[in-house]
């Protein structure tokens, strides 16, 4: 499942965040990259240990916990610590898949596995020519480029590539997720139902019988596809 979330930051927080950034050291980002896909990205990116992630990072996670439709699009088990990346001109990503299994830094050696990747714009499309993310999967070819403070989740058993940047400086915070639920197709369903139920709560009410009866159908569901 492909998920354009809007407004998962708020203005205040994209210009914070901004402001931050722009006043941090860059370094390259194939540090972050596994043998494959280091040949193929050429970026920059805030170094994962630094104060600066650690202080942003907060700020995505909070944002995350408060979005209904990241909790109820990704079922989040584990996040790992957000990081942060940037296109200049001539700067793009190849056709890579992201790594399945992640350290979690600072954790001891703890690892998880990556099963939906979230990109957060940090710049408005007007900014900058290029750096379109393209999502390549079963349900096609998709070219994102997103207002700041949007974001755009996929799974990371997908195909994707940014495109390269011609003008200006794309921004963007990116992060990947273990979810309760490994299946995408499962977790595409759980979410297709709690949007249902969300609509028929507004039409009918939290005590009707056809609204109580598909929350136990959800419930059930996710009690019978979790893993914790």
């Amino acid at each position: 499942m492909l998920l354009q979330i809007p407004d998962i930051l708020t203005s205040g927080e994209v210009a914070q965040c901004r402001a931050v950034l722009e006043a941090s050291p860059w370094v390259d980002g194939r540090v972050t990259a596994g043998d494959q896909a280091a040949g193929a990205k050429h970026n920059l990116q805030i170094p994962e240990e630094s104060g600066t992630a650690q202080e942003l990072g907060v700020v995505i996670l909070r944002a995350l916990a408060r979005s209904p439709a990241f909790n109820s699009a990704v079922l989040p088990l584990r996040v790992l610590p957000p990081m942060f990346n940037r296109y200049d001109p001539a700067m793009t990503y190849g056709f890579h898949v992201d790594n399945s299994i992640r350290s979690i830094p600072g954790s001891g050696g703890l690892r998880m596995r990556a099963d939906v990747s979230t990109t957060i714009f940090l710049g408005d499309p007007e900014d900058y020519d290029g750096g379109e993310l393209i999502v390549e999967d079963t349900y096609g070819t998709k070219s994102v480029k997103l207002p700041a403070g949007h974001a755009i989740v996929y799974p990371s058993s997908s195909l994707h590539r940014v495109s390269p940047v011609t003008r200006g400086s794309r921004w963007a915070s990116f992060f990947f997720t273990q979810s309760m639920v490994r299946d995408d197709g499962l977790r595409a369903m759980l979410y297709d139902l709690d949007m249902a139920i969300i609509g028929l709560r507004q039409e009918l009410g939290d005590t009707h019988h056809a609204v109580l009866s598909l929350v136990n159908h959800y419930h059930n569901l996710l009690r019978r596809w979790a893993e914790l």
